[in-house]
Order: structure tokens, then C-alpha cells, then sequence
């Protein structure tokens, strides 16, 4: 039986993995993609799922970390973004970082010929139509304003917004190598590296002192039409923490601790500028956990102040833009289903998840349920304690009112953490009481393997399927 189209909105990895989810349980998909006909402040590019901030998605370890574990949850439900990723992969220590353009071009690639998704350039400018009986929201934190004021309109409630900020680029041959040094933070081997997968910049405690000064002093861009709007925690720009004390930076993305300088090993450094990889050529580097407002002429003076960046060349300068997203938990059912409104789904950063792999997790179990519903079947939300079933019951109902502001909305994006996760006991080791970081680590232990055990039921796979 030919089955009706279900539409996806926006071509992210939110929108992309929905999409694939679909078509690869058999439902036609058309995916409405508004890149070229209309461009962004952050996007460069008319590529699906295209990398507009980091290339990393984070750790890979799904032992002991809820993004890693989520990752493997990922694989093991056939995500296209994992695969693209996987393939695409370059040095980052523990971490899972991509060749952006790459990565792009595969889940382009795969989309663009998969026979039951037809993409449609086109922008879509108010809620689906409804004789599309089955839709899915993936536009993003970047979604244009015509829309978002539908959906607002639609749904009665102001969207929340938050700063993102982007960190630069610079050409590898410029940076200074008789300064800096190769070393992954304590020499982890990750996915595809050597323990040598960033290069760090050393500072003294001069060189480091002035150059907090210059970012309290350098020249920042203003929005005034965004006053007032709130930063996400886990992506400052490297400003706002500098004017949170002297000692922020240094105990966040500049921090010392596991690195020892390859040229002056007896000196212990004060401060670290680490760069990770950014394509899988290797001639370009991110600035890590370098986000930034300052003034494009203010960022190339200020950040070659750092040693071994003296004469650094940037492929891309650091940016600022405006994140939107909805009050999912009042306004979602527990399949990022809208209220009130049958067959309209939201999926991605719009729905108030922060990350790449976050993103498109929602996108990846959106594009699950609208198929389920298409085909009649139950829709079976994955159990709380796997890593997409504690997301999503973050974002269609974990938040808090403080009991003291009646009214007021706490709901904040959020990555995905093991607080997310309910309790577990920490299984006992016979003869040794486990104490202190040996404790912690069984828990999240028994927190990843009891996911991965629930997440290959709820997939209704064998139980020895791996996660690769």
C-alpha cells in the first residue's frame, strides 16, 4: 500500500535523521529544506546537516559518559548521523570530532538518493498545512522568524531564546609548533587518534593574566534587540567567563591539568589553549571552548597574544548568534507530539535539547514515532532509563518551578547527563566497599550497561548486537 508522505521541516541533523528514521521503516518523506532559497547568520553552506559551531560530538565512551552513551544507543538504532560520523572522524583524543564538510556531503549524499525522500528547497513559513497529517518541526535554534512567530501564534506561549556563540579557526601552518606541542589531555587515546590529537598553547602566569585583561577590554559586538536574553552555560563565549573571575578560564577550557610542554617539560604550564583538529586533512584547527563576541579586528589581535599563535591565519573568525526554542513540557506529549495538534512533531534544538548529538537523537525518535503512527502501529517511547528515553522525558516534562516564582518557566536547554537518568544501585564488589571516584565510575557503570540492555529491548534487538 502506498503510504502518505510525512513532511520534515528543516534539513539539520535533526531534520536529516528524522527524515532517514522514516524512509528506512518504509513512509516517503519530503524533506523541506529552506537553505538556499533563504540563508542563516551562522550557516555557510546549502549542505544537509551542516556543522555551523563545534566538529566535535563529544566523548565517545559509553562506559562512563551520557553523551558517549548516547552515541551508542545512536548506533544501535542505524542512525545516519553516527555512521556519517563515524566515517568521518578525525583525531580528538576520547572525543568523536568529524571532518565537517565530509560529514555534511555523506548525510547529503545519503538523503539526497534515498528512494523514498524527495527534498524540497523551499522555505516553509507557517505551521504545516493541514492536509499534511504528519509533520515534523526540525528547524533548529535558527528558525526564521516568520515561522517562529507561527508557532507562536499557534501555541499561545513566547518562545524562550539564548545566546550561541561559535569559536574561530586557524590554518595549521601558521601556528607556531616550536611553541605549542601535539598531546591529548593525560595522552587518552580516542576514536581514530594517538594521544597526540590537540595541539596546546602554553601560558605563564603573566601571559595569562593579560590576557584575561584583553578580553574584559577587547571590543564586543552588541545586539540590542536581544537584551536581556539569557547565555547557555555550555556555551560561553570566552569573554563572559573571563568576567566571571581571573581564575575561570584556567579551571575551565584553558585548564592545565594533563598536559606536559613537549619543549620546557620541567615548567609546568600555568594555562593551556588547546586546538583540535577541524577537518580530515588536518589543515585546519578549532579553537577549543573558544566561543566568541568579540569584534572580528579585536579577535585577531586579542588571540594572538597566545603563544604559538603569534602569526596565526583564521579560516574562520569567531560569531554570535540568537538561539530559539519552545516550552516543550507544556507543549509536547511524551512523542514530541504538539498538543492540541495530531501528527505535528518537534524535533531537534528547537525543542529545548543542547548538542549536536542531542539534537539529532529527537530527530532520530521523532522520525520514529510519526512512522510508527503512520503504519498504526503503538507508539512505544523509549524507557527513561536508556539515554534517549531520559532525554525526552527531560524535555516533554523534567523541569522544576521554584515554588517561590508561581508561574514562572524554569525549563532551560540541556544536555544529556546522567542526573537525567533514575537511580541505580551500584552493584557490590565482594570483599572491597567501593569509595569516592571508584564509586562514581561503577555507578555510571550500571547506569550505561543497564541502559544499552534496555535500549536493545525497546529496538527489539539480540542481546549481543553491539553498539559499532
Amino acid at each position: 500500500m502506498v503510504q502518505k508522505p510525512i513532511h520534515v521541516i528543516g534539513g539539520g541533523l535533526a531534520g536529516s535523521e528524522a527524515a532517514w528514521q522514516a524512509a528506512q521503516a518504509g513512509i516517503p518523506v519530503i524533506l523541506h529544506e529552506m537553505r538556499p532559497v533563504r540563508g542563516t547568520d551562522a550557516h555557510k553552506t546549502d549542505g544537509l546537516a551542516e556543522l555551523v559551531c563545534s566538529n566535535s560530538f563529544r566523548s565517545d565512551d559509553s562506559e562512563t559518559n551520557a553523551v558517549g552513551l548516547l552515541h551508542a544507543e545512536m548506533r544501535l538504532a542505524g542512525s545516519l548521523v553516527m555512521r556519517a560520523g563515524d566515517a568521518n572522524q578525525v583525531p580528538a583524543g576520547g572525543a568523536l570530532a568529524v571532518d565537517r564538510d565530509g560529514f555534511s556531503a555523506m548525510v547529503t549524499s545519503a538523503i539526497s538518493t534515498h528512494p523514498l525522500i524527495e527534498v524540497v528547497r523551499e522555505e516553509v513559513t507557517g505551521l504545516p498545512p493541514r492536509e499534511w497529517d504528519q509533520a515534523i518541526i526540525a528547524t533548529g535554534p535558527l528558525t526564521a522568524p516568520s515561522l517562529a512567530e507561527s508557532i507562536r501564534a499557534a501555541t499561545g506561549s513566547e518562545a524562550l531564546a539564548f545566546f550561541d556563540a561559535i569559536a574561530p579557526i586557524i590554518h595549521f601552518d601558521t601556528i607556531d609548533l616550536n611553541v605549542a606541542w601535539f598531546q591529548s589531555r593525560y595522552d587518552k587515546v580516542g576514536p581514530g587518534g594517538t594521544g597526540k590529537d590537540y595541539i596546546n598553547c602554553p601560558m605563564d602566569k603573566a601571559q595569562y593574566e593579560a590576557f584575561v585583561q584583553a578580553l574584559l577590554d577587547g571590543e564586543k559586538t552588541t545586539f540590542k534587540e536581544w537584551e536581556g536574553t539569557p547565555y547557555f552555560d555550555g556555551c560561553l563565549p570566552i569573554e563572559v567567563m573571563a568576567e566571571r573571575g581571573v581564575e575561570t578560564l584556567r579551571h575551565g577550557p584553558m585548564k592545565p591539568m594533563g598536559l606536559t610542554n613537549a619543549h620546557k617539560p620541567d615548567e609546568k604550564p600555568y594555562a593551556v589553549v588547546q586546538l583540535r583538529q577541524d577537518n580530515a586533512l588536518g589543515t585546519l584547527y578549532n579553537m577549543v571552548g573558544f566561543q566568541t563576541k568579540l569584534k572580528y579586528g579585536e579577535q585577531a589581535r586579542i588571540f594572538r597574544m597566545i603563544p604559538g599563535l603569534e602569526n596565526a591565519e583564521f579560516a574562520r573568525l569567531g560569531g554570535l548568534h540568537r538561539n530559539t526554542y519552545i516550552n516543550s513540557p507544556a507543549l509536547l506529549d511524551h512523542t514530541l507530539q504538539l498538543k492540541g495538534r495530531s501528527g505535528v512533531r518537534f524535533a531537534g534544538q528547537i525543542t529545548g535539547c543542547e548538542g549536536y548529538v542531542e539534537s539529532a537523537a529527537m530527530g532520530l525518535l521523532a522520525g520514529r514515532f510519526a512512522a510508527s503512527q503512520r503504519l498504526g502501529q503503538q507508539i512505544e517511547p523509549p524507557p527513561p532509563t536508556t539515554a534517549f528515553g531520559a532525554l525526552l522525558s527531560h524535555i516533554t516534562g523534567g523541569h522544576i518551578l521554584a515554588d517561590d516564582e508561581p508561574g514562572k518557566r524554569s525549563f532551560q536547554p540541556m544536555n544529556v547527563n546522567f542526573g537525567l537518568f533514575p537511580p541505580v544501585d551500584v552493584p557490590k564488589v565482594e570483599g572491597k566497599r567501593l569509595r569516592g571516584k571508584e564509586k562514581a565510575q561503577a555507578k555510571k557503570r550500571a547506569i550505561t550497561q543497564r541502559a544499552l540492555d534496555h535500549c536493545r529491548e525497546w529496538l527489539e534487538l539480540a542481546s549481543d548486537v553491539a553498539a559499532e
